[in-house]
């Protein structure tokens, strides 16, 4: 059993990007209280670019704890929550542990893992270097997106509980090392 420790949401705004305007939702801050989960996002949440972001395949981003734990020691700072992007920041589901089309229930949404991260070069401009995108991708640690099977309400606290796994389906890392390599 995993536990929720974070809901981050953010609305699209510009930042300066090699000398051009960019718009992104990368940057999530936490927030207090129940949240409710929708079909394609959280109540709150936005994304600035739904061809590749949102949609009801990709509606809630979640990111372990173990991988900021890790991050924070390699690149030697704090990281505060929603730092990768992330509306989920979760204790306990490790990429090498959750599998593709895992159902877990987080407070009262059913929610279930539909593909890794694929981090674009937003991600680097959150986090100060274009060279993260190939660091953090060869890390493993992408954490994961899910589709919304039954909309409810979610806070930090709430345990998250797997609901039905396939035995079969790889693990949100095979996949990621499928996709992009080693």
């Amino acid at each position: 059993m995993g536990k929720l420790l974070s809901v981050n949401v953010g609305r699209p705004r510009e930042v300066e990007h090699l000398g051009r305007t960019v718009r992104t939702a990368i940057f999530k801050e936490p927030v207090a209280g129940p949240v409710r989960v929708g079909r394609t996002n959280l109540e709150g949440d936005r994304q600035a670019d739904l061809r590749v972001h949102g949609g009801p395949e990709k509606a809630v981003y979640a990111y372990d704890l173990s991988a900021y734990e890790h991050w924070r020691r390699e690149l030697g700072r704090e990281l505060p929550f929603g730092q990768f992007g992330e509306n989920l920041t979760v204790e306990g589901l490790p990429e090498t542990e959750v599998s593709i089309d895992d159902v877990y229930r987080v407070g009262g949404a059913l929610l279930q893992v539909s593909h890794p991260r694929s981090p674009c070069y937003k991600l680097g401009i959150r986090m100060g270097s274009p060279a993260f995108l190939k660091t953090f991708l060869e890390s493993g640690r992408t954490g994961f997106y899910l589709r919304v099977l039954e909309e409810g309400d979610v806070q930090a606290g709430d345990a998250i509980e797997l609901v039905r796994r396939e035995p079969e389906a790889p693990t949100v890392l095979e996949t990621v090392r499928a996709e992009w390599g080693p």
